[in-house]
């Protein structure tokens, strides 16, 4: 039997006020995209709602379509409607838009550049800053060209104001293409002025993980392997590929997600505590621990160590959905995976001899990212009635998506005359706590390129750290044969395989059919 207990706040204040943005133009490439309407333009008008926005700043929209200011702001009105339904507040709307400007140009078009020069110091003699932000909305293999573009038009940094640029995630498909990403960029942008957006960092929770250890004594003296036995990371999407299917089919979920995402939240859950909480410190320990992990360099430990799969055909909430092979634009003998579990080992004093278990998927029984930190068993059961009864292990579970927020399992005595054990849950939810929705990620992250703050950022030594452990298992799959258990049907746990990579070594998953503690004491 288990109980789930709330944990609020002491006091219950307004958020502080969020910090206000440099004046700057934001020059988007591919302004026309799906990641500009849904994502970039919702998150830019949230900052100016809030009084972020200094009167400098403005937004030059770039697309290879023959486009007017005012049909631009059109197609922002509509995809903002769309994102925000009734919550859109027209009035304040109408003021932003008036800040929104479209500019005609393909970017691997080199005689765009200089035209580009123009319009900026045109938009700046009519009161714009002279401060540029470049938002890279495009795919990998457009940034070069905007690199070098940008760099021969002199738009790499002027005296009147500074230039940066926010590069979107992939960074290459591997060691090698990141590795000349990072020159490229390196023989025109210095790296302070270089923001690798990775949008989990974003996340209030994600943040929040160096508070919870680094500011709460409850916590650092057990974050080691005198006390943890194992870590498990996890980001379960009920979602296909949607209308991805091109993009998957050439990267798969170990480069969309754990080359990326997961390994960004590893190593905030397992780095040591930075001098400072400003850039250089914390990207600092970062890459030291992703240095320190140990790689799989040869086919047979990445066998044993790691696990990939694909969806078939199956259910998602009572919904009949078709396997990946049966999506459109798919190849019908895809080895693609949608599944990728890796055991990583970090070889350091703090954390040698425990696993971390990391996965991601797709189709899976419910959408859910989170990390669970495995505390050890207590050396013998006390307040066992009989041999095989036991104490669950302590549990401290940090959740980045849904219902934000962080868990503790612990053990309490239930009420009667005799010693009954139970585990029960204690919650503590951002929304529930706060009465307040966290930021969008989005929103976060610009405000921080607009202020200069590149903490939750990648470096380029970090991508290419990532890469360093992420390209020996990408090279060991292309010559490996499917494994057995590759398929999985959708709405479940994944791979049956997934299983046996934890519990050769005694450890679990955490059950995704199994129901979600609750706010309710349960009975």
């Amino acid at each position: 039997m288990s109980a789930t207990i709330d944990a609020k706040p002491m006091i219950k204040t307004a958020p502080p006020p969020l910090a206000k943005a440099d004046p700057c133009v934001l020059v988007i490439f591919g302004a026309t995209g799906d990641l500009t309407r849904r994502k970039l333009i919702p998150a830019l008008f949230d900052l100016a709602c809030e009084g972020c926005m200094p009167p400098a700043f403005r937004v030059l929209g770039i697309g290879r379509s023959a486009m007017s200011d005012d049909q631009f702001r059109s197609s922002m009105d509509e995809a903002l409607k769309a994102a925000k339904g009734k919550d859109l507040n027209e009035e304040q709307w109408k003021a932003f838009a008036k800040s929104l400007y479209f500019f005609e140009g393909d970017p691997n078009d080199p005689s765009m550049y200089p035209r580009l020069a123009k319009k900026l110091e045109e938009m700046n003699g009519h009161g714009a800053s002279p401060n540029n932000l470049f938002y890279f909305s495009v795919p990998p293999s457009v940034a070069p060209a905007i690199v070098a573009g940008l760099g021969k038009a002199g738009l790499a940094g002027n005296e009147k104001g500074w230039s940066r640029i926010i590069v979107e995630k992939p960074f290459g498909r591997d060691l090698t293409s990141a590795r000349q990403l990072n020159h490229e960029i390196a023989t025109v942008f210095d790296e302070h002025q270089v923001y690798r957006i990775d949008h989990y960092l974003g996340k209030e929770t994600v943040q929040n993980i160096l508070v919870m250890r680094f500011g709460n004594s409850l916590f650092e003296p057990v974050w080691n392997r005198n006390y943890v036995d194992f870590v498990e990371i996890t980001a379960a999407e009920t979602l296909g590929v949607e209308s991805r299917a091109g993009f998957y089919e050439e990267t798969g979920a170990l480069r969309d997600m754990v080359a990326n995402h997961l390994l960004q939240l590893l190593t905030l859950t397992a780095m040591e505590p930075p001098v400072a909480f400003d850039a250089d410190s914390v990207r600092e320990e970062k890459v030291k621990l992703l240095r320190s992990i140990r790689p799989l360099i040869n086919a047979k430990d990445v066998a044993t160590h790691t696990v990939r799969g694909q969806y078939s055909a199956g259910a998602i909430n009572g919904k009949a959905v078709p396997g990946y092979r049966e999506e459109k634009g798919v190849a019908k003998e895809s080895r693609t995976e949608t599944y990728a579990a890796v055991e990583f080992h970090i070889e350091n004093w703090r954390w040698s001899g425990v696993p971390f278990y990391v996965r991601a998927g797709k189709r899976l029984a419910k959408p859910l990212t989170e990390i669970r930190v495995h505390l050890k068993q207590t050396p013998h059961s006390l307040f066992s009635r009989t041999r095989t009864e036991r104490i669950e292990p302590n549990i401290i579970t940090i959740r980045i998506q849904p219902n934000e927020g962080t868990g503790i399992n612990f053990a309490a005595k239930r009420p009667g005359t005799e010693m009954h054990t139970t585990t029960v849950h204690m919650n503590f939810s951002y929304e529930e706590a706060f009465a307040t929705k966290s930021p969008q990620a989005y929103a976060t992250l610009l405000l921080d390129a607009m202020r200069g703050d590149a903490t939750l950022f990648t470096r380029g030594d970090e991508v290419e750290a990532e890469w360093r452990l992420i390209t020996p298992i990408e090279e060991a799959w292309a010559q490996l044969a499917l494994p057995q258990s590759f398929f999985y049907a959708a709405g479940g746990n994944g791979p049956a395989s997934a299983e046996t990579l934890t519990s050769n070594t005694g450890h679990h998953w955490r059950d995704l059919l199994a129901p979600m503690p609750t706010s309710m004491v349960q009975r």
